[in-house]
């Protein structure tokens, strides 16, 4: 039975969510290789749901709309007066999971809103179909790993694991400024065709290499295997002049390794550092050549 939202609710309900980054693995994932992605526990989105004088209109191709929508359909809702707030830390288009954080967040902020319990298989359910509307085919690797805090491994048409990861280095992401150009990015690759192939059969033995440098709390090797792929994904051309130059001036400064992280054609890049004061010193010599936007984490 549909109800309105005329049943008891918050003034104000507020959801959070987590941003996520690809340490290795990108492109080769779609011919079936591994991927690990990082979950970035400490860069965050938050959204309030508040009243509104009119109903919640739903807007084609938008997550954050549909997120609304699919929360609201499933509450059994009609003509909720809400509207969405939103404060973001993660920069759109930088292969960082905006779309999908803020998606998570939003349903959480809808069902805090309606005083309504929200299970993590519902969350799942909601965020990958108002992911579908904005990304059409998503892997699912965004919205999985903004939703878990642990790191997560993806292969094509086998599904994910959880990996525990205590490296004890750091992670230095820096954004080249520019959005990330995914579609453009996979179409590059596709005029390549067998070309492209060898390269990512690299990344993927580079991925397992990883994986296993990891859970042997290799820093060290870990770093030559990033760096490794970012040589492989610019034989592709899925790189840019501004990631190349953000990777090369880490690797200057000290850095274990280097790549270019997501879809690529813009972006941003990571670069492993071994402790926090290393860390330190890699992000300062990227500030002086004019990058703004950058994070530290714990991997």
């Amino acid at each position: 039975m549909k109800i309105t939202e005329r049943r008891m609710t918050r003034s104000i309900g507020v959801g959070q969510a987590h941003s996520k980054i690809i340490l290795i693995g990108e492109h080769a994932v779609v011919y079936g290789y591994p991927a690990i992605a990082l979950p970035l526990l400490h860069i965050q989105v938050t959204c309030q749901i508040v009243p509104a004088e009119r109903p919640w209109v739903l807007f084609e191709n938008d997550s954050l709309s549909m997120a609304v929508y699919a929360s609201l359909e499933y509450l059994g809702i009609e003509e909720a007066a809400i509207t969405c707030q939103i404060d973001s830390m993660i920069p759109a288009q930088r292969g960082m999971g905006s779309s999908a954080a803020v998606s998570i967040a939003a349903i959480r902020a809808v069902f805090d809103y309606f005083k309504r319990d929200l299970s993590q298989e519902t969350l799942e359910i909601l965020v990958n179909r108002a992911e579908m509307i904005a990304h059409m085919n998503p892997s699912g690797l965004d919205a999985k790993t903004c939703l878990s805090d642990q790191p997560i491994k993806f292969i094509r048409n086998v599904g994910f694991s959880e990996l525990e990861v205590d490296l004890g280095a750091k992670l230095v992401i820096a954004d080249t400024g520019i959005h990330g150009h995914t579609k453009e990015a996979i179409q590059k690759v596709k005029e390549l065709g067998a070309a492209a192939l060898a390269s990512f059969h690299e990344i993927g033995l580079l991925t397992e290499y990883a994986e296993k440098a990891l859970a042997q709390k290799d820093a060290f090797t870990l770093g030559r295997i990033l760096t490794d792929c970012h040589h492989h994904l610019q034989a592709v051309g899925v790189s840019c002049p501004e990631a190349d130059q953000l990777v090369e001036l880490a690797l200057g400064s000290g850095a274990l390794g280097a790549k270019m992280s997501g879809g690529g054609l813009g972006g941003c890049i990571i670069a492993l550092a071994a402790d926090q004061e290393h860390a330190e010193m890699i992000a300062k010599e990227l500030r002086n050549k004019g990058v703004e936007e950058l994070w530290i984490e714990s991997l």
